[in-house]
């Protein structure tokens, strides 16, 4: 997957070092060529490229947690074994 972007970069980086070195050429030409030519539409390539491996995550960072919160919810409190009874204490009166 890596393998055109390296490969454009290294045409990129040949055609700014021919354009810095040339005698009509400028250094600021040089990297204004590197950074419009190579680095911007990189960058640009290899976020759209990534699109599909975020997304793959991202649902599946909510798949574990709707995993995890239906875990949790599963589990009665008192496992099942004691009968359900008044959920207010009775008030204690004094003698």
């Amino acid at each position: 997957m890596y393998l055109v972007p390296i490969a454009w970069m290294y045409v990129v980086v040949m055609v700014a070092l021919a354009e810095g070195a040339s005698p009509n050429g400028t250094w600021l030409g040089a990297l204004f060529t590197l950074l419009l030519w190579g680095v911007l539409p990189l960058v640009v390539v290899m976020y759209i490229l990534g699109t599909p491996a975020r997304r793959r995550a991202r649902e599946a960072a909510e798949a574990a947690q709707v995993a995890a919160a239906a875990a949790a919810s599963a589990v009665p409190p008192d496992d099942g074994r004691v009968a359900a009874g008044d959920a207010v204490a009775p008030e204690r009166e004094e003698r």
